[in-house]
């Protein structure tokens, strides 16, 4: 299974993991599922940071090598996303959020969330 973790989830993975569900840590754990992160998460993660709003030791820098020793693969934004991204209808107005679930649709992925919104839009769902 080829699955997608949203910024919270990749967080709560590489610093709280008791916030997981079962089902989340299972499928994150699964040796044979394809893991991603998207470089929007990232993105996300260091405006956070600069505005005060979030705290991860050692910073963005720390977190990509955290996300490389945890053997995710970190995904780039891609046309198709931000094409994709244009025709979301807008049950979710939180521009990182419409754009890791434009990304999860067309790289057809199975999205990993807290987020309930994200069930307005048909894409699988881990909670």
């Amino acid at each position: 299974m080829k699955l997608l973790l949203d910024t919270h989830i990749i967080l709560w993975f590489l610093g709280n993991v008791e916030k997981l569900s079962e089902e989340a840590l299972s499928a994150i754990t699964e040796p044979a599922n394809e893991k991603y992160i998207s470089i929007v998460s990232a993105w996300e993660l260091a405006i956070k940071i600069n505005l005060g709003k979030l705290t991860f030791e050692g910073g963005v820098a720390n977190f990509f090598t955290m996300i490389e020793e945890n053997g995710f693969e970190l995904l780039p934004v891609k046309e198709g996303h931000i094409k994709h991204l244009e025709t979301l209808t807008l049950h979710h107005r939180d521009p990182f959020d419409r754009l890791l679930l434009a990304t999860a649709i067309f790289e057809q992925m199975t999205l990993i969330t807290f987020d309930k919104e994200f069930t307005q839009y048909g894409v699988p769902l881990i909670h």
